[in-house]
């Protein structure tokens, strides 16, 4: 852009202008983490697959505190299909559970719903094979929900409330628009955006890359 017969003033307020219109969009960016398939196990399906008193073993970090992927893998078996060596996530939970993409769940012949973390009563099951044991699960399978983890301080700074759903911009080689993610508030979280590899490899997303935060869609605490 060429600017002919402006002032000194006039070209400050412009440059200002576009540096604050650039840090604003830089505020409202929260980074996506792509989630692959994965499962969680309680204490009692732990030792029933690996063995009485076995510990999971931490393998890597991940991006909210405490969290961890396990050395861990499993196989998960469903009416029409086996998905190999499926990664355990750590620490136990109160109810196993097992995230997959609608590609995985078509794989294995599974009708999982779209469901928020925990959130397992009235899902499918399938079988988990370890190096022990099997085990039939009868529930616990879903589609995990998009969402962004968010500390209150985060939540302030957006104006956002825990169950709120936003829609988020997402820029680059196959730019779009994501709807209906939930904003999970915890004062254990770490910011960030969670997709599945359906909802990644849709967008051509990559592990980390920022994306625009464009504001509620509605409101509503979840249970």
């Amino acid at each position: 852009m060429i600017y002919h017969d402006i002032t000194d003033e006039q070209l400050i307020a412009i440059i200002t202008e576009a540096v604050q219109k650039e840090l604003k969009s830089k505020e409202n960016q929260v980074p996506v983490g792509i989630s692959v398939r994965h499962i969680h196990l309680t204490r009692s399906d732990v030792d029933w697959l690996f063995g009485r008193n076995y510990q999971l073993t931490p393998k890597k970090a991940l991006s909210q505190p405490g969290q961890f992927a396990c050395e861990e893998c499993l196989d998960i078996i469903g009416p029409k299909g086996t998905l190999t060596k499926v990664r355990v996530l750590g620490p136990e939970r109160n109810a196993t559970q097992v995230e997959l993409s609608q590609t995985d769940c078509r794989t294995i012949g599974v009708n999982a719903p779209v469901r928020s973390s925990g959130d397992v009563e009235g899902t499918p099951g399938v079988i988990l094979k370890g190096p022990r044991a099997k085990i039939e699960i009868r529930q616990g399978v879903i589609i995990a929900d998009r969402h962004i983890h968010m500390t209150p301080a985060d939540a302030e700074r957006f104006g956002f409330e825990n169950g709120d759903r936003v829609s988020v911009r997402v820029d680059g080689e196959k730019p779009g628009v994501i709807g209906n993610v939930l904003i999970r508030v915890s004062d254990k979280a770490a910011l960030d955006m969670h997709l599945d590899t359906d909802d990644g490899n849709a967008f051509l997303l990559k592990q980390g890359q920022k994306l625009t935060v464009l504001g509620k869609e509605n409101k509503g605490a979840i249970g």
